[in-house]
C-alpha cells in the first residue's frame, strides 16, 4: 500500500481549524501529515503555500501554536514539521528536537538545510529518534544522490522537478527513482506538483506521494465554511490514495 503525506498549513486559518482538519484527514486515507510552520519566505513553495503562509503570519502565527497543534495531533497521526532552517533554529535545536520527541513528532522537513549543514545535527536526531528528511533533486549525480540517500531515515523525499511546489509538469521520473533506490532501501515518496490529476503518474514506481498546494488550495477558498473545508480535503486525500494504489 503506497503511502500519502499531506502538508496543511499550521494555524490556518486558526489553530483549532488545523487540528480539527488534522485528525479528519488521519481518519481519510493520510498516513503522514507535514504541519508547514509559516515563514515569511518559503523559497520552496508554489503561491498557494505562500500566500497561505502569510496569511498565517498576519493572523498572528506564533512557534507556540506549532506545539500546541503537534499536541493534539502527533500521539493519534504520524506527524512531521515541515518549515525553513531559521524558524526551527529560533528555538534552539538542542531544545526543541527532545521536545518534538516528547509530543510525538516523528520527524522534520527543511528544505533550506544543505545535507552538509543537516550532518551537524544528525546525533541530535538520532539520540532523540526524529528523522530529517532528506530531499533528492533531478540535478543531482549519483555520487550526490548516494551521499544524501545511504543513511535516509523513515523516507527519502524525491523531488520531482526542479523548481517550486504546486505545479503539475510531466516528466519520466523512472530513471531518477532508479537512481535513488539503487543505494538505499529507504522508501522514496514523490514531491512537488502532486494533485489528484497526476498522483497516479507521479506514483509509479515510487513508495508514496506528498501533496500539498492541492489541500492548501481548499483551505484558501473563503467562500466555504471550516465544516466543508474539512469536507473537502478529506474527500480529496480519498481520490487521491485511491489512485496512487490503483
Amino acid at each position: 500500500m503506497k503511502k500519502l503525506v499531506a502538508y496543511i498549513t499550521s494555524a490556518y486559518p486558526q489553530k483549532s481549524f488545523t487540528i480539527d482538519l488534522a485528525l479528519a484527514l488521519g481518519e481519510s486515507g493520510v498516513d503522514t501529515l507535514e504541519l508547514g510552520v509559516p515563514f515569511s519566505d518559503p523559497v520552496a513553495d508554489g503561491p498557494l503555500i505562500e500566500k497561505a503562509n502569510h496569511k498565517s503570519l498576519e493572523l498572528g502565527f506564533k512557534f507556540k501554536h506549532l506545539l500546541e497543534i503537534s499536541k493534539e495531533v502527533a500521539p493519534k497521526v504520524d506527524t512531521l514539521w515541515m518549515g525553513y532552517f531559521n524558524s526551527f533554529y529560533q528555538q534552539n535545536m538542542e531544545m526543541l528536537i527532545p521536545h518534538a520527541k516528547e509530543l510525538g513528532v516523528s520527524g522534520l522537513i527543511i528544505p533550506d538545510l544543505p545535507h552538509e549543514e543537516a550532518l551537524l545535527y544528525s546525533d541530535l536526531f538520532n539520540l532523540n529518534e526524529i528523522s530529517n528528511i532528506s530531499f533528492v533533486a533531478p540535478t543531482d549525480s549519483q555520487e550526490r544522490i548516494k551521499e544524501i540517500v545511504t543513511n535516509a531515515k523513515k523516507f527519502i523525499y524525491m523531488v520531482a522537478y526542479t523548481g517550486i511546489t504546486g505545479s503539475g509538469i510531466s516528466e519520466d521520473l523512472h530513471p531518477f527513482l532508479s537512481s535513488i533506490k539503487k543505494y538505499s532501501q529507504t522508501p522514496v515518496y514523490v514531491g512537488f506538483g502532486v494533485n489528484a490529476k497526476t498522483a497516479k503518474e507521479k506514483a509509479q514506481g515510487a513508495d508514496g506521494v506528498i501533496v500539498g498546494s492541492a489541500f492548501v488550495d481548499i483551505l484558501l477558498k473563503e467562500e466555504l465554511s471550516y465544516k466543508e473545508k474539512i469536507a473537502e480535503c478529506c474527500g480529496l486525500a480519498t481520490i487521491l490514495k485511491n489512485e496512487i494504489n490503483t
